[in-house]
C-alpha cells in the first residue's frame, strides 16, 4: 500500500465535536509517568491475567455496559498513550475496545485517563449510548504471549497494530509482533471480515509485516480506498494521526506506511 504523508486530520478533531475535552490540568500529565520507549516481551515480567476468556471480569472494565454481556470488538494491541482508543471511543459509543500495553507507567497513564475522561466529559443528552469513554480500557499485558487468555474465537472485528517496535537487528526479529506464529493468534480471535489495521514509519518493518500478513492463508489485503468506501474513514484517519508517535512522524514531516488485511473464512471439504 502506498506512502502517505499526512498534516492535519478530522480524527483529532472527531472526539472534540463528539464530547468536549476537560481542561488539560484535569487530565493526568505524561511527564509524571515516565517510562522507557520499549519493553522486553520475553522478559518474565510480573502480570496477572485470566486462565481462559469467560474468567475474566469485563464489567469490572466497563460498569456502564455490566450485565450486557457484551465483549471488546477493537483491540489496540501496544496502545503506547491511548490516542487511539480515545479518538475511536466517541465516534463508537457502543463498541468496547481495549488498550493493551506491557508497559507498567504508560499503561496507569492510560487507566488514569479514561478514569478523568469519563467523569469530566459531559454526556450527550441526546445519545442513547452511556456516558462518554464508558466504552473503552485498559490491561497491562504481554499480547505476544496471552492475547488468547483475553478475547474469545472470533469476538474481534479489529486489530491495530500501530507504529510498533521495529526490532531492527536480524536477531531481535523475532520480538517482532507480526510473525507467522502470532499471526496464528490473530486469526483465532478475529472473526471473519475482521480487518488487520498496520502501520509504522519504517519501511523495512512495514514490508516485513505486509510480506508475512500475505503470506497466511487467513488474511487477504484489502485497500485503504476499499475500506473507506465501506465506511472505516473514521478509523484509519485515527489510525494514521491519534497516536503519540503519528504526530510525531507528521511533525518531523516523515513518511507513513499503511497495510491492512482481511480476515477471511475458509471452509474445509
Amino acid at each position: 500500500m502506498p506512502k502517505r504523508k499526512r498534516t492535519g486530520d478530522s480524527a483529532d478533531a472527531a472526539p472534540d465535536s463528539a464530547h468536549k475535552q476537560p481542561p488539560n490540568d484535569v487530565l493526568p500529565q505524561k511527564r509524571h509517568y515516565r517510562q522507557r520507549a520499549h519493553a522486553n516481551p520475553f522478559s518474565d515480567h510480573a502480570l496477572s491475567y485470566p486462565a481462559s476468556p469467560d474468567q475474566f471480569d469485563w464489567d469490572a472494565h466497563y460498569p456502564a455496559f455490566a450485565g450486557s454481556g457484551k465483549t471488546p470488538e477493537f483491540a489496540d494491541v501496544g496502545c503506547g498513550f491511548g490516542g487511539l482508543l480515545i479518538a475511536l471511543a466517541p465516534l463508537y459509543p457502543d463498541t468496547l475496545m481495549l488498550g493493551m500495553e506491557i508497559r507498567v507507567q504508560v499503561s496507569q497513564y492510560v487507566h488514569d485517563r479514561i478514569v478523568a475522561l469519563r467523569s469530566t466529559t459531559p454526556a450527550d443528552p441526546n445519545s442513547t449510548s452511556p456516558g462518554p469513554y464508558q466504552n473503552v480500557s485498559i490491561v497491562r499485558a504481554n499480547s505476544m504471549k496471552f492475547m488468547p487468555n483475553y478475547f474469545p474465537k472470533h469476538s474481534l472485528s479489529a486489530l491495530f497494530f500501530l507504529f510498533p517496535d521495529p526490532h531492527f537487528k536480524a536477531r531481535k526479529h523475532k520480538a517482532r509482533i507480526i510473525s507467522p506464529t502470532l499471526l496464528a493468534e490473530y486469526a483465532y480471535v478475529l472473526r471473519p471480515g475482521g480487518i488487520v489495521y498496520t502501520i509504522t514509519d519504517v519501511r523495512d518493518l512495514h514490508d516485513w509485516m505486509r510480506t508475512h500478513l500475505e503470506q497466511f492463508p487467513l488474511f487477504e489485503p484489502v485497500t485503504e480506498q476499499e475500506l473507506r468506501d465501506e465506511g472505516k474513514g473514521p478509523i484509519l484517519d485515527a489510525v494514521y494521526s491519534s497516536t503519540e508517535e503519528g504526530k510525531k512522524v507528521e511533525r518531523n514531516k516523515g513518511d507513513k506506511w499503511l497495510a491492512c488485511f482481511r480476515r477471511i473464512e475458509v471452509t474445509r471439504d
